[in-house]
């Protein structure tokens, strides 16, 4: 099934692909979200994406959370498995990835978990 852009003004711009009906009777639709939809193919362009955001954004934020505070990223926290660019390309001993500090920039290899 095609997925349906969920722009609220999506049948409102004028494109050859959005209409649809006989001559002489045609009118405007809602397009399927394209190959490259936006939004986690929710919207067939960004500004589809962007008239969902300013019709429903501050509800959407606020039902889901809103931060009052901001959040710190310190030591303790700042852990990230990332890309061992150290490790040679034939070297099939060294780790492929690593875990480094984004504060510190401190590395430590992952333990079998991970």
């Amino acid at each position: 099934m095609a997925t349906i852009c969920q722009g609220p003004k999506c049948h409102t711009y004028d494109t050859t692909d959005r209409k649809r009906g006989p001559k002489g009777n045609k009118r405007n639709q809602t397009r399927t979200v394209g190959t490259y939809g936006y939004g986690n193919r929710s919207f067939c362009t960004l500004g589809c994406q962007d008239d969902w955001w300013t019709e429903h954004g501050t509800r959407a934020v606020d039902y889901f959370g809103r931060i009052y505070e901001p959040i710190v990223l310190d030591e303790a926290n700042a852990w990230r498995q990332v890309y061992n660019h150290d490790r040679d390309y034939d070297d099939d001993t060294a780790p492929r990835y690593i875990e480094r500090n984004m504060i510190t920039n401190a590395t430590r290899p992952l333990t079998p978990e991970q």
